[in-house]
């Protein structure tokens, strides 16, 4: 079944994503691309700005389509794009079984759904010309001077940036003190207000990340128990304090600066030298999906590499706005693929962006790696490298989750030696079944259980 340039220049909403759809269709943008069979079905995946490619179908029986990216126009600059390759055989489509992700679609999809109708917010269609999108554009020689007064503006930004970061820290470690002086037990009852005005304050001075991680710093304080609440609030200032005087030490360090001011874009984290690249066999663990107070959803892929050399955890983190509804997720827990990652600078590497990912694997086997430290160690050492850190992910070795008397679970070794309260509820096989190995986040307080493997297979937490 074939498909033309001349339809997808109709189904486009506009020039605009006509042009964009031309610069997507370039291999290095894609990976896992297929058609059916039958040829009636076409589908791949396109490297987007955030951690998880987008995951782009089309039927061309009809012209449906599909992709995971927040836009709203449809089709959007993917599909098109997917749609050209298609038409131009940029990459070869090789046949292959239909991926689960395409067929859940297909399966949910009415015939004719999704061929035309553009949303009221899109304008109307403007004249597209197909030659004209395929341009490039010609390269403009800049005046060395104008190359100079930029860089020099840059430079001038820069140092603006961080003046007004180093201001904000200063706001916030004499906030922190003016909590421990008037009392935990008050800060505990008015968290989420005095929380919310230095965070406003952090915005303002252009600490953004950190303004996101006190917003938050309620939600974590008033999920445990009473008791544990002063304790908590400690941890977390404390941490705060230690990020703080990390940033006045060393404010160009990309990781402590992700930390507090903002990350850097995919393309800086590719084209950086130092990018750890691991090409591996990976489980996908869990995800998380979180609405957040500023207004963003985080979307957090948890994966594990099932290499023999240790365990390795990595986080694929993305954020969209709430605004534009549920996004549909790339991965299933339990999936497991061939892929590699690219990991942020880091004293310990952890989040990553997904560079490529080659079919799925069966999941039957093998198993998880064995956890090599000792627990002890592995609960403690990452905060020797880095002390701010809120969360760590942990393979815990063999165990069992039980409630005590209060009917709080915990989770304990199975040789006894070790214990560790858990997060929420341990419903289902979670509770009382052996573990052979137990993914989880430690939050210094409470373990999220991911996943755990058992005798009779793969268990899902709650994470």
């Amino acid at each position: 079944m074939a498909i033309d340039l001349k339809a997808i220049e109709q189904l486009a909403t506009d020039q605009s994503s006509l042009k964009a759809a031309a610069g997507l269709a370039k291999p290095a943008k894609w990976s896992g691309v297929g058609v059916s069979y039958d040829g009636a079905l076409v589908w791949g995946e396109c490297a987007g700005s955030g951690a998880n490619p987008y995951r782009v179908m089309a039927d061309l029986r009809d012209l449906g389509n599909k992709c995971t990216c927040p836009s709203r126009k449809f089709p959007c600059k993917h599909v098109l794009g997917l749609l050209w390759l298609k038409a131009e055989a940029v990459v070869p489509f090789a046949p292959a079984d239909t991926p689960a992700w395409v067929s859940d679609w297909l399966g949910r999809r009415r015939a004719g759904a999704g061929t035309s109708k553009a949303p009221p917010s899109v304008a109307p269609s403007a004249a597209k010309d197909l030659r004209a999108a395929r341009q490039t554009e010609p390269e403009v020689v800049e005046d060395p001077k104008d190359a100079a007064r930029r860089e020099a503006a840059a430079a001038k930004r820069s140092e603006d940036t961080e003046r007004a970061i180093l201001d904000a820290l200063d706001a916030l470690e004499q906030w922190i003190g003016d909590q421990l002086r008037m009392g935990l037990s008050a800060f505990v009852d008015d968290v989420t207000a005095r929380c919310r005005r230095i965070a406003a304050r952090l915005v303002d001075g252009k600490a953004a990340v950190l303004a996101g991680r006190i917003d938050e710093l309620p939600g974590r304080l008033l999920a445990l128990p009473p008791g544990d609440r002063p304790r908590g609030a400690v941890v977390e200032l404390g941490k705060l304090v230690l990020l703080a005087r990390a940033f006045r030490t060393t404010p160009r360090d990309a990781e402590i600066r992700r930390a507090v001011a903002a990350s850097e874009t995919r393309e800086a984290v590719l084209t950086n030298p130092q990018t750890l690249r691991v090409n591996a066999r990976w489980e996908v663990l869990a995800e998380q999906v979180q609405t957040r107070r500023d207004g963003l959803v985080s979307q957090t892929t948890w994966l594990l590499s099932l290499n023999n050399d240790g365990p390795r955890f990595a986080m694929l983190l993305d954020f969209f706005p709430a605004s534009v509804g549920r996004r549909g997720s790339v991965f299933t827990p339990g999936e497991r693929f061939q892929g590699e990652l690219a990991f942020y600078p880091s004293r310990q590497p952890l989040r990553a962006l997904l560079v490529a990912r080659e079919a799925v694997e069966d999941a039957t086997s093998p198993e998880w790696p064995t956890p090599e430290m000792v627990l002890a160690d592995t609960l403690t050492s990452p905060l020797l490298a880095e002390p701010w850190t809120i969360e760590i992910p942990v393979l815990l070795p063999a165990g069992r989750i039980a409630l005590d008397d209060a009917g709080h679970p915990w989770w304990r070794s199975a040789d006894g030696a070790s214990t560790l309260p858990v997060a929420g509820s341990a419903e289902g096989l979670l509770c009382g079944t052996d573990l052979k190995r137990t993914a989880a986040i430690w939050s210094g307080n409470r373990l999220t259980i991911l996943a755990a493997q058992t005798s009779w297979g793969r268990v899902s937490g709650h994470g």
